[in-house]
């Protein structure tokens, strides 16, 4: 099938055929996403992500052989860029907290509104970081069990203190850019330098830290 120009790519990883089944019924009928493939295990999907390059990649956690967590960490270490957002059943912060720490873009369950889901998808492909309250609720219980990260508030100037506070209301960095009009390359570098002054992973880890020092717009 030939590609449609300006739509988002996704790529489907669910061990069960019904599931992928029918979020493709649903997918195909959005004007702006295209279902390019599917996978079902991490394994065959971080194949597919490499040899797809999908935008997004809608990604089950628990699966048999190589599950969403490790997948994720392959996909981290290969340098592909796609978006993963975990969408299933479990809601335990034993798989919350790891599949975020590997670099998911967000985390949804399963019994998601088909509207909100493709709602989902065009958000993280724009660059946003999408929890859903328990979702982050259950990251900020992690690193109270943890200890808080050794960066703090006073780390930080005051322009990075507004791009943090924008990355925690779920801006993407072109949102940022026109919020404070800067260019998006300013944006890049000041989110960089949050990270590394506070220690931080990703944009999550990062939204998450914002939340908990009170740093929001």
């Amino acid at each position: 099938m030939a590609e449609t120009p300006g739509r988002i790519r996704v790529l489907l990883v669910d061990d069960h055929q019904v599931v992928r089944r029918g979020l493709r019924t649903f997918l195909e009928v959005q004007e702006d996403i295209e279902v390019v493939g599917e996978a079902a295990d991490g394994a065959e999907g971080t194949e597919r992500a490499e040899e797809l390059r999908p935008d997004v990649i809608l990604m089950d956690v628990t699966m048999p052989g190589t599950d969403g967590i490790e997948a994720l960490r392959r996909l981290r270490d290969l340098g592909n860029p796609a978006r993963v957002l975990i969408v299933t059943s479990f809601t335990e912060q034993r798989t919350v907290v790891p599949a975020l720490r590997a670099g998911a873009a967000g985390y949804l369950y399963k019994d998601i509104d088909p509207d909100a889901l493709a709602g989902a998808i065009r958000s993280v492909h724009a660059g946003h970081v999408l929890l859903q309250p328990e979702v982050s609720e259950a990251l900020l219980a992690a690193q109270d069990d943890q200890g808080a990260p050794a960066g703090r508030p006073g780390s930080l100037t005051e322009r990075e203190r507004e791009v943090l506070g924008l990355i925690a209301d779920g801006r993407s960095n072109r949102e940022i850019a026109r919020a404070l009009v800067l260019s998006e390359k300013t944006v890049k570098t000041h989110v960089s330098n949050i990270l590394m002054k506070l220690d931080l992973s990703d944009r999550t880890q990062a939204a998450l830290w914002a939340v908990r020092h009170g740093i929001t717009r």
